[in-house]
């Protein structure tokens, strides 16, 4: 898969994540497709190291799973390190 094809799947693969996710994450919808473009990779790579499993093409349904799980790994992990960032008692 090339570049922007990766980079498309990270963008709407954040967006699906997002929208999968309860709740409100910080960081609006242009950290969240940031986010959703480090997560596509982050599960790319787990899934190989893990499961010995690559990504497939942009339209195979293991790369879409891998990349929407990455996705909410990395929102998750987002959410919990940036949630008492804003109060300051």
């Amino acid at each position: 898969m090339g570049f922007f094809g990766f980079l498309l799947l990270g963008l709407l693969a954040g967006a699906l994540a997002k929208l999968i996710l309860p709740g409100t994450q910080g960081g609006g919808w242009f950290v969240t497709l940031l986010l959703g473009v480090v997560g596509a990779l982050l599960g790319g790579w787990l899934a190989g190291l893990i499961f010995g499993v690559n990504m497939g093409s942009f339209f195979d349904l293991r790369t879409w799973v891998i990349a929407i799980l990455g996705s909410i790994i990395v929102l998750l992990t987002y959410g919990a390190a940036t949630r008492n960032r804003g109060s300051s008692t």
